[in-house]
């Protein structure tokens, strides 16, 4: 029987240049799972970590950039056969200064900064593409509007 629990984050890096935001996408190296794939920074939360915390650490760790601001954007159901566990992967938008560079960990071999709206057809996942879809309308204006003090967790 499978488990159902909150257990993994996405984090779609963002920076906002000349007036528009760029999303950060990572592409998996050879001798990786899914080597080749270009995504989302992602992680596993660790024992005792809220997902929010677990989103900043994994943006650290995969990419070396500080996050400044984070907006949760959904939750989106994954199922994970080598642990029979239907992860609810909690989604969110971390915004980061617009200068920033990533420095990749070993699990990635190339980063692209893209226009938010060009980013879909180079993700993987489709529940990476509608995620960026829902993060060019919530966070259209720069912040998230009047939902900004639901949306905005840090």
């Amino acid at each position: 029987m499978a488990d159902a629990r909150v257990a993994t984050v996405d984090a779609y890096v963002l920076r906002r240049t000349r007036g528009a935001w760029e999303i950060l996408l990572l592409r998996r190296a050879a001798g990786t799972r899914c080597t080749g794939a270009w995504e989302a920074v992602h992680g596993r939360i660790e024992e005792g970590e809220l997902p929010e915390d677990a989103a900043i650490r994994e943006v650290r760790e995969e990419s070396g950039l500080a996050v400044e601001r984070l907006y949760n954007v959904a939750v989106q159901p994954f199922y994970l056969h080598d642990s029979a566990v239907v992860t609810l992967a909690v989604a969110f938008a971390a915004i980061v200064a617009p200068a920033s560079e990533p420095v990749l960990a070993e699990e990635h071999d190339e980063a692209v900064w893209l226009p938010l709206g060009a980013a879909g057809p180079r993700l993987a996942w489709p529940r990476s593409r509608a995620a960026v879809a829902d993060i060019a309308i919530l966070l259209a204006t720069g912040d998230a509007g009047p939902v900004e003090d639901v949306l905005r967790v840090r």
